[in-house]
């Protein structure tokens, strides 16, 4: 694992901190290690990365909010 520093919108991290709130992720840092992935995963074609870009944010978003899948990455 490496360190990074990195510098998001107040929003985005509002929002980043609400996911980490509701346990969908245990910490910032997992939470922008999923999405950098995710990203570098379309980016690639890979399997995940097609299947994630299938997904829909606003639908996964209100399914974390309600606590859905809770426990689920």
């Amino acid at each position: 694992m490496a360190r990074i520093k990195i510098t998001l919108d107040n929003a985005l991290l509002v929002r980043l901190d609400r996911l980490v709130a509701s346990s969908r992720y245990s910490s910032r840092s997992g939470a922008i290690e999923e999405a950098v992935a995710r990203l570098l995963g379309r980016l690639d074609g890979t399997r995940l990365g097609r299947e994630s870009a299938k997904l829909d944010p606003w639908v996964e978003q209100t399914l974390s909010e309600e606590g859905v899948g809770r426990g689920c990455r």
